[in-house]
């Protein structure tokens, strides 16, 4: 009996944990950095460090996983795997604010 509360108690924790992370995703435009915040997590991506953008399928990864079916990779410098995802709900909206402060940026569509 006890071992069931403790299963279920950790099963409630993970999956608020993954809900709160799934559907706080925030993207924020500083003047010299973009807040990309899911959360606990924060990541912030230095506008001169951002390389390149393109499209990603990959659902599993990156901040918003179930929904990055149409999904953004950032490249930057600092990034710890050289990259990140990121599922913005408008992309067109996002790509132009981004390119508004970033216009060194490749797009690739």
């Amino acid at each position: 009996m006890g071992i069931v509360i403790i299963m279920t108690a950790i099963f409630i924790i993970l999956a608020g944990a993954l809900l709160w992370m799934s559907f706080s995703i925030k993207y924020i435009f500083y003047d010299n950095y973009l807040l990309v915040k899911g959360g606990p997590f924060k990541c912030k991506i230095a506008y001169q460090s951002i390389r390149k953008i393109s499209p990603t399928k990959d659902i599993f990864t990156g901040y918003r996983i179930l929904s990055a079916r149409n999904g953004l990779e950032l490249f930057y410098d600092s990034a710890i795997l050289g990259s990140v995802k990121i599922s913005p709900k408008n992309r067109r909206e996002f790509i132009t604010e981004l390119k508004k402060r970033s216009p060194h940026v490749i797009i690739q569509e």
